[in-house]
C-alpha cells in the first residue's frame, strides 16, 4: 500500500466510524468517552488475568478489545475535527520531539 493509499484508507475509517455513531450532541461525547475509558478497561482486565490468573487469551481476544479502543478514540477524534490520521501524526510529532529533547521518560505533557 503507498503511503498516499494509506493516508486515504485511515479517512475512510474516521468516516467509517461516523457512520455507526448512535448518540448526538453533548451525549455522544460522554458515551463515546465511557466507551473508549471501558474498552481500555477489558484491555487491562484481560491483561490482569493473564498476570494473576494465568488466564489465556488469544492474540485475537486482545486485538478485538483493541479495535474498539481503536473505534473509540477515532470517534472521540472526529468530535474535535480530528481523523484518525490527524491523531496518528500528532502522536508521532509529539513523541519524535521527546525522543530529540531526550524527554522521552518523566511527566507531564509539555516535557
Amino acid at each position: 500500500m503507498s503511503f498516499k493509499e494509506y493516508k486515504e484508507y485511515l479517512d475512510m475509517y474516521s468516516d467509517w466510524v461516523e457512520g455507526k455513531i448512535l448518540t448526538k450532541g453533548n451525549d455522544r461525547i460522554f458515551e463515546n468517552t465511557l466507551g473508549l475509558v471501558g474498552e481500555a478497561g477489558e484491555v487491562a482486565e484481560k491483561v490482569k488475568k493473564m498476570l494473576r490468573d494465568k488466564a489465556r487469551y488469544s492474540n485475537e481476544d486482545l486485538l478485538n478489545e483493541l479495535g474498539d479502543v481503536l473505534f473509540y478514540t477515532t470517534a472521540l477524534a472526529n468530535i474535535y475535527g480530528g481523523t484518525l490520521k490527524s491523531i496518528i501524526e500528532l502522536n508521532m510529532e509529539k513523541l519524535d520531539g521527546r525522543m530529540e529533547r531526550g524527554t522521552l521518560r518523566g511527566s507531564g505533557d509539555k516535557r
